[in-house]
């Protein structure tokens, strides 16, 4: 399959800062409060979008890029804090699929991250841009790169237990604020997604002294495989 338009979208401005330096004849439409830049990326054309902090944000970044910017698959890239105990700050994770933790009505017997009365709540990641990612990565960050499941939640995790919680019930590899909602809306339109994420935090109480100072140096590595990525499309 031959993608006619990328979009990428981070949710700071460090997590596009790169990706906007290496986008030529770029061009800016403001729509729903939000920027898009259009231009070309190793001679793909591409647009790209910081999407803002958290799902709603992240959800109305998505749907306008494939209706009003014709992206026929979509990169989001940014940090997180580590779930799974085996990763370490500055490891990627590139998305099996994605859940939204937060959606919890076990009150009601449904189980956390279901979403009711809806046949799929954890959205598969595409398997083409998985490989595309895992080859990116050993090019650029040999060794650091992982497959798993991205937690998504409109919370700053910073909880030992809520983050074994997560581990245990969803098999969560990260947890972060935007991944699931990109997810849900690429699924339910039919378009090719995957998340890149690098680990600024362990999500365990310390991120008040990590994420500052590693989230630039985690924006640089997700940006390193997402430029790859896109250079070999």
């Amino acid at each position: 399959m031959t993608y006619g338009t990328i979009g990428l979208i981070g949710a700071m401005q460090e997590e596009i800062e790169l990706l906007l330096g290496q986008l030529q004849n770029a061009e800016t439409e403001r729509h729903a409060g939000i920027t898009y830049y259009k231009g070309t990326l190793h001679g793909r054309k591409t647009v790209l979008c910081k999407s803002g902090v958290g799902k709603v944000n992240a959800a109305v970044c998505t749907q306008a890029l494939i209706d009003r910017f014709g992206a026929d698959a979509v990169i989001f890239t940014g940090v997180a804090g580590a779930v799974d105990p085996k990763l370490n700050i500055g490891d990627i994770v590139i998305s099996t699929s994605s859940v939204q933790h937060d959606m919890d009505v076990t009150p009601l017997g449904f189980t956390r991250g279901v979403i009711p009365y809806q046949e799929v709540s954890d959205f598969p990641a595409d398997e083409r841009l998985i490989s595309l990612a895992q080859e990116a990565g050993e090019i650029a960050l040999p060794g650091r790169c992982h497959t798993g499941k991205v937690l998504s939640g409109d919370q700053f995790v910073a909880d030992r237990e809520f983050v074994k919680k997560l581990r245990e019930e969803l098999d969560g590899a990260c947890t972060e604020m935007e991944g699931a909602a990109v997810a849900q809306v690429c699924f339910m339109n039919d378009v090719p997604h995957v998340i890149i994420r690098s680990m600024s935090d362990k999500a365990d109480g310390s991120a008040h002294v990590n994420f500052a100072e590693f989230t630039v140096e985690a924006a640089n590595r997700s940006f390193s495989i997402v430029n790859e990525m896109v250079r070999k499309l």
